[in-house]
């Protein structure tokens, strides 16, 4: 069953009721089903599918993408995403699998900040610090959902009030998450946000990427492209020091396309770190494509499939996956260190306590403001390594 689009006007209720029982599009089109739920809430699983075949299953709890059926050189389409096989298990585990990270992304020192003089303080739930969002952060509350067939094509949108006090930050925040399959194979991602009050609002995308399929394994052999010269280093518990360097001549330097395991060596355990990379890219913001820069490239040479991930971001933190330890994953896989990569545009980390620093983008949003995130993820295909 599809949605047409003269469906767009009607309540998310009733299109809830509609499309309880419906199974995948067979073509172009959107359905949702039952999926549990999550502090006594009803959790649902819409899947939306463009004309080429491209599929996405996302729930509304977290807005997590589940699952993402892209093609390969031959047209096999896999799935490419890390996930779970349920609302329940995402409860029991999320690892941020898919989902928004907010109100604020990243870490913040200390799990404390100071606006105008007042001081909020946060759950310290990474060590010492405050680490996307929280305890219950916007990756594990149940979002509104309301399906449409846009010009674009199938697109969900979803939004959430997080109220003045939650998880310690000041003011009322609507938040909104819309994610469209266009006919071009692009995944769009466009957040925005509100406040009442000045507060700390970074919206990241946490996708888990594995252009091989999620069960692969390693994506060690993936490469990628940063367009970004400089990066911000972090303390030995990941906190920005407020500087920015040159990744030149270190094993950052992802300025021209290289394997991610060719300087994994340089990035050894440490302690409590399991050693790979973890950190945040200053984007160069070039080349430009209407209101969005390149900001990262990654390949699967095996399959073919290609990422490019273009956005309205200062910075990008890309995470080698090193904390996975082997976490169930859905259709019986199991995740092990580096079996995914993610690619998070985003604001600064721990950006609040920079604010005025020379080069660090500014964190807080105030009331009369409106936040803005928009990414694009375009998959294609590239020659196969023979």
């Amino acid at each position: 069953m599809h949605i047409a689009s003269t469906l767009t006007l009607l309540s998310p209720l009733l299109l809830v009721a509609a499309f309880a029982s419906a199974h995948a599009p067979t073509g172009p089109g959107i359905s949702v089903a039952p999926w549990g739920t999550v502090d006594g809430k009803e959790v649902h699983l819409w899947t939306m599918k463009n004309c080429n075949g491209m599929e996405a299953q996302i729930t509304d709890y977290g807005t997590i993408i589940v699952a993402l059926k892209v093609p390969d050189m031959k047209g096999a389409f896999t799935d490419v995403v890390l996930g779970r096989s349920s609302a329940a298990d995402y409860v029991a585990r999320t690892q941020y699998f898919g989902c928004t990270a907010g109100r604020c992304a990243n870490r913040i020192a200390g799990g404390t900040f100071t606006i105008d003089g007042v001081v909020s303080t946060l759950a310290k739930n990474n060590g010492v610090h405050h680490l996307h969002g929280g305890v219950r952060g916007f990756d594990k509350v149940v979002w509104s959902g309301v399906a449409a067939m846009t010009q674009a094509g199938p697109s969900i949108t979803f939004t959430y009030r997080s109220v003045d006090g939650e998880e310690g930050y000041p003011g009322n925040v609507d938040a909104k998450v819309v994610y469209t399959i266009t006919d071009a194979n692009e995944l769009k991602v466009d957040m925005s946000a509100t406040t009442d009050k000045p507060t700390p609002v970074n919206l990241a995308h946490h996708t888990y990427w594995n252009l091989a399929g999620h069960a692969s394994g390693s994506v060690l052999e993936h490469t990628l492209q940063l367009p970004a010269s400089h990066y911000t280093p972090v303390d030995a518990t990941f906190i920005p020091t407020g500087e920015i360097k040159s990744v030149a001549g270190t094993p950052l330097d992802f300025t021209t396309t290289k394997v991610i395991g060719q300087d994994f060596a340089q990035l050894p355990a440490v302690k409590e770190d399991p050693g790979g990379y973890d950190h945040n890219f200053v984007l160069d913001r070039k080349p430009v494509k209407g209101s969005l820069w390149l900001s990262a490239v990654l390949t699967d040479p095996k399959s073919g499939r290609r990422m490019e991930v273009w956005s309205n971001q200062r910075g990008i933190q890309f995470y080698s996956g090193n904390f996975l330890d082997g976490v169930p994953g859905k259709d019986g896989a199991v995740y092990a260190k580096n079996a995914a990569v993610c690619l998070e545009t985003q604001v600064f980390p721990d950006a609040v306590h920079q604010r005025g620093v020379e080069g660090w983008p500014e964190v807080v949003l105030l009331p009369g403001q409106q936040y803005e995130h928009h990414m694009v993820h375009a998959f294609s295909q590239a020659p196969v390594q023979p």
